[in-house]
């Protein structure tokens, strides 16, 4: 009896602490983003929620985002990309604060004449400031089938993965006077826009029109994150990402992607920092 007792207290006690904390797996796009804008050319394909498309035409692109925000989390889906000649498109999936000082952790797609690499843009923006840039060229054609793409963002770092493999990690360097994103609370948004003056060749290849509408898709959307409410974070530290680190194997990932595909690196940019690499980059 009193061996029975304890195991009831012990549960309520477990149930009470777990209740403390809200994390989100989100699995569907009815029930967990909305279509925020694009006048219907973003659309949602299937009745349980599992596969999302936008479009963009001449006269406006399409995006959606997240009902909740938050503060840390893992946050990942999985996309294909607009195919052919995509040049002067940018397909995005991102975690933005509001606000002119916002934060920012970015995957943006710059597309390309046909033929010519995707090139993937990652940055990661602290109190509206980003320039930390790395471009890679994908080891796959990103428009032939569905890819996963991944952020961990925890208190110490924020990592992208690509089909589960560490392509670049952001450590918090505020010990060297690095701005971290750690205070604003961030929604999740994915859009498919046009940049022709910017996205392909600094703008030198424009878009297409003949070719639109342009369409990406999206599925398997999925969220274990802290959500922000009511002023503050519900936030579990016994979520493995909380946590995460690369290990041995995950730095020579790193080190892999970088090596064979990066095509940018802020870090090695002389002609923007000609007193030298900023100091997270040491």
């Amino acid at each position: 009896m009193v061996s029975f007792c304890c195991r009831r207290f012990a549960f309520l006690i477990i149930f009470l602490f777990a209740a403390q904390y809200e994390r989100v797996y989100a699995g569907s796009f009815h029930k967990d983003v909305q279509i925020h804008w694009g006048d219907g050319r973003g659309k949602i394909l299937d009745n349980v929620g599992n596969l999302l498309s936008l479009s963009l035409d001449k006269f406006s692109g399409s995006g959606f985002q997240s009902h909740q925000e938050f503060l840390y989390g893992k946050v990942e889906v999985q996309m294909k990309l607009v195919p052919g000649n995509s040049a002067g498109t940018v397909t995005t999936f991102y975690l933005k604060s509001p606000g002119t000082t916002w934060d920012e952790i970015d995957f943006e797609f710059l597309g390309n004449i046909s033929g010519h690499p995707y090139t993937l843009h990652t940055n990661v923006y602290t109190k509206g400031t980003g320039d930390k840039e790395q471009q890679f060229h994908l080891w796959f054609d990103p428009t032939v089938d569905f890819h996963t793409y991944c952020i961990i963002w925890n208190p110490q770092r924020v990592i992208f993965t690509i089909d589960g493999i560490p392509i670049r990690e952001f450590k918090n360097s505020e010990a060297l006077g690095v701005p971290f994103p750690k205070h604003q609370p961030m929604r999740l948004y994915a859009s498919l826009w046009e940049a022709e003056h910017w996205a392909t060749r600094g703008g030198l290849e424009k878009t297409d029109w003949s070719k639109a509408p342009f369409t990406a898709f999206y599925r398997n959307y999925n969220v274990d994150a802290c959500v922000w409410s009511n002023g503050k974070s519900s936030c579990s530290a016994n979520s493995s990402w909380f946590t995460q680190v690369l290990d041995f194997k995950g730095k020579n990932r790193v080190k892999w992607a970088q090596r064979k595909y990066m095509v940018y690196n802020y870090c090695t940019d002389k002609k923007r920092f000609p007193q030298g690499a900023p100091p997270e980059c040491s």
